[in-house]
C-alpha cells in the first residue's frame, strides 16, 4: 500500500511519543506542524504526478510504473457510422497524436450494413484505413490506402510508422493468396501525413525471393527509421526471417541479417519448443524492430517469445525470452518505449497471453506485469501493438476479433506489490 509523504510526517515516533514530548510550545509546535504540511502537499504533488519521461526509479528500490483504464478515450462513438476491422498497428506523433492503421476490407459482415447498396441496417460502415485521433481522442484527419493510386496497396496491413520528418510508412504481411484473390505483399509504403504516396520499397511478393533478396520484401511487419543515418530497418517479417535496411528516401538496399546476426535462413524449424535449445533463426513472425536514443535495434522474434537486441550493423548484443514457455502465437508481440531520454521502460505487448509486460530495457529484467484476457475494457483480446505518449501514458491495439484501441493512463511510480497486477480498473 503507498502512502503519501505527508501521511508519513504524521506518524509519530516509535515509543509513542508525539510532537510535544520533544519540548516544542504550542505555538512552534504549531508553525512546525502546519510547515510540515505545507512541504507534504507540495512533495505528494510531485509524486503523484510525475512521468516516466522525468523521474524513473531503477528497479532495485522496488517501484514501477502505475496504470488505470482511460474509458473516455477515444471519443466515442466514431464519426459517419464507421466500424474498425484489425488494428494492425498504431503510432504516437511528437505532438501525442496516436495514428491507427486498421483493415477496412476485414470489418465483419455485421457491422457494414449501412454501406450496402441499398443500406441492409444502421450500423456500419468501414472507416477509413488511416486515421489521426487528437490527445483528446477526437479523429482530425483520416485516408484511405488502396489499388490503382500508383503503388502496390497492400493486401493485409501492418505496421504504421511515422519517421523524424514526418512521413508515414506502412506495410503488408499477407503471404499467401488470399480467398478473395488478393496477393501476397512484398513492399513497404511511404506518404506524406496527408496521404500523398512518396516511396514504395519492394513491391508484390509473388514469387517469394527468400531472405537472402534485396529487392523485395515477404509480409514485412514493422520498419523504424534511424534519424543519424536516414536508413529503414524493416522487420521482414511473416515470411522471410531478417531484418533488412535500406536508404529512406531512394529505397537503396543497405544490409540485412538473421537471428544472433547470422545469415537469414529460411529452412523451416518446426513448431516452437520451449524446452529446445535456443533457435539460430528468427521464427515468423518477425514482428517488430525498434531503434532506441542509444542506437540500439530492438527485435520482436514472436513466435520464439523472445526479444533480441542489435546494433545497427546487425551486431548481436543481448537477448531476453518473455514466459518461455508459450506457445501458439508467442508472447513477443510488440514493444514501445517510454519517453525519458534514457528510455528506461521497455513496454511488451503480449497477445498469445494478453498481457503487457513492463521491462527495464537496458538489464531486459521483467518488473511487472498488467492485463487479462477478455472482451470487457481494460481487458484484451490479441493485444497486438502498444505505444507510448510523452505523458507515460500507454496505448494498445487488439487483432482478431478484439478490434479495440485502449489508453492506460500513467498513475506514478509505485511498489512493485505483486508481480502480475491484473486488470488496472481504475486508481489505486
Amino acid at each position: 500500500m503507498r502512502r503519501s509523504f505527508a501521511a508519513l510526517v504524521r506518524e509519530r515516533p516509535r515509543g509513542g511519543a508525539d510532537f510535544a514530548s520533544w519540548g516544542y510550545s504550542g505555538i512552534a509546535l504549531k508553525i512546525m506542524s502546519t510547515l510540515l504540511a505545507a512541504m507534504a502537499a507540495v512533495l505528494t504533488l510531485v509524486v503523484s504526478t510525475v512521468s516516466p519521461a522525468t523521474a524513473a526509479a531503477p528497479a532495485s528500490q522496488g517501484v514501477v510504473p502505475e496504470y488505470a483504464l482511460d474509458t473516455s478515450w477515444p471519443k466515442l462513438p466514431l464519426p459517419n457510422k464507421w466500424a474498425l476491422g484489425l488494428i494492425n498497428s498504431i503510432f504516437v506523433d511528437t505532438h501525442n497524436h496516436l495514428w491507427l492503421y486498421h483493415s477496412p476490407e476485414l470489418v465483419p459482415g455485421y457491422a457494414r450494413g449501412a454501406a450496402a447498396n441499398p443500406p441492409s441496417g444502421k450500423c456500419c460502415v468501414p472507416a477509413p484505413a488511416i486515421i489521426e485521433f487528437d490527445e483528446q481522442g477526437n479523429v482530425v484527419r483520416s485516408w484511405d490506402i488502396g489499388p490503382g493510386r500508383g503503388y502496390d496497396a497492400p493486401s493485409a496491413g501492418h505496421g504504421l510508422y511515422i519517421d523524424y520528418k514526418g512521413n508515414i510508412w506502412v506495410g503488408g504481411s499477407q503471404t499467401r493468396t488470399g480467398a478473395n484473390g488478393s496477393e501476397p505483399d512484398g513492399m513497404y509504403l511511404k506518404f506524406s501525413p496527408d496521404g500523398k504516396f512518396l516511396l514504395q520499397i519492394g513491391g508484390r511478393g509473388l514469387p517469394p525471393k527468400g531472405s537472402l533478396d534485396t529487392t523485395h520484401l515477404f509480409g514485412a511487419a514493422a520498419v523504424d527509421v534511424d534519424p543519424a543515418t536516414n536508413e529503414a530497418y524493416i522487420a521482414d517479417g511473416y515470411g522471410n526471417h531478417r531484418v533488412i535496411v535500406f536508404d529512406a528516401d531512394t529505397g537503396k538496399y543497405k544490409r540485412h541479417w538473421g537471428a544472433y546476426g547470422h545469415k537469414p535462413d529460411d529452412t523451416s524449424l518446426g513448431r516452437y519448443n520451449p524446452a529446445d535449445p535456443p533457435a539460430q533463426q528468427f521464427r515468423n513472425p518477425v514482428h517488430c524492430a525498434e531503434l532506441t536514443n542509444d542506437r540500439l535495434l530492438y527485435v520482436c522474434d514472436r513466435v520464439n517469445d523472445r526479444i533480441q537486441v542489435f546494433k545497427p550493423d546487425g551486431t548481436f548484443v543481448k537477448e531476453t525470452f518473455v514466459n518461455k514457455e508459450t506457445r501458439g502465437s508467442g508472447s513477443a508481440w510488440d514493444i514501445a518505449f517510454s519517453r525519458d531520454p534514457q528510455q528506461k521502460y521497455l513496454y511488451l505487448a503480449d497477445g498469445e497471453n494478453d498481457r503487457v509486460h513492463i521491462l527495464d530495457r537496458q538489464s531486459l529484467e521483467m518488473l511487472t506485469t498488467f492485463g487479462e484476457g477478455g472482451r470487457q475494457p481494460g481487458l484484451f483480446y490479441g493485444v497486438h501493438s502498444i505505444a507510448t505518449d510523452s505523458k507515460g501514458n500507454i496505448y494498445t491495439t487488439e487483432t482478431y476479433e478484439g478490434k479495440r484501441l485502449q489508453r492506460f493512463v500513467y498513475k506514478g511510480l509505485g511498489p512493485v506489490e505483486k508481480q502480475d497486477q491484473g486488470t488496472p480498473w481504475g486508481v489505486k
